[in-house]
C-alpha cells in the first residue's frame, strides 16, 4: 500500500458517497486508476465495506451503556459459547477481549433503561459470568468512524 492508497483511504472513509470521479481528483489520480485501486483495496479486505452511518439519537436509540465483564472460566468452549452469545445480539455495537482488570467490554446501544435492563437479564443468563459493570454515557462528546491513517506503514 502506497501514499495515494493512503490517501484514497481518507478520503472515503470520510465521504464513501464521492464518485470515483471525484476520489480521483481528490488524490490526483483518473477514474480509472482510482477504481482500480480502490477495486484492490476491497479486494483485499482493506476497505471492508460501505456504509451508511446512523444517529442514533434520531432512530430513538439514546442510551449507550459500556459493559465491562469479568469471566471465572477462561476456557475455549467458555469462550466460544460466550462470542457466539454476543455476537448475535443486535445491542451490541462493539466487542473486545481485553487486557487488565476486566476480561471483555462491550459497547450497547438501546432505546431505554426497560430495553437496557431486557439485554442485561439475556447476557446474565446466557452463560456463567463473575462480575458485569454497567457505565452509562451521559454525553457524546467525540464519535467517528475515521482511521488516523498513517502517511507511511510503521517501520
Amino acid at each position: 500500500m502506497d501514499a495515494i492508497d493512503r490517501k484514497i483511504l481518507a478520503v472515503v472513509q470520510s465521504d464513501a458517497s464521492l464518485s470515483v470521479a471525484e476520489i480521483g481528483q481528490r488524490v490526483g489520480l483518473s477514474s480509472t486508476p482510482c477504481w482500480k485501486r480502490l477495486q484492490r483495496l476491497e479486494a483485499d479486505g482493506v476497505i471492508q465495506r460501505r456504509v451508511a452511518l446512523i444517529d442514533p439519537d434520531k432512530v430513538g436509540l439514546g442510551i449507550t451503556v459500556f459493559v465491562s465483564v469479568e469471566t471465572g472460566d477462561h476456557s475455549n468452549d467458555w469462550l466460544k459459547r460466550f462470542a457466539e452469545t454476543v455476537s448475535a445480539m443486535p445491542e451490541v455495537m462493539e466487542f473486545y477481549r481485553m487486557a487488565g482488570d476486566v476480561d471483555y467490554m462491550l459497547r450497547v446501544v438501546v432505546q431505554d433503561m426497560a430495553r437496557y435492563d431486557a439485554f442485561y437479564k439475556r447476557l446474565i443468563a446466557a452463560v456463567p459470568l463473575k462480575n458485569v459493570t454497567s457505565r452509562f454515557a451521559m454525553e457524546r462528546i467525540k464519535s467517528t468512524t475515521e482511521l488516523p491513517i498513517p502517511e507511511s506503514p510503521a517501520a
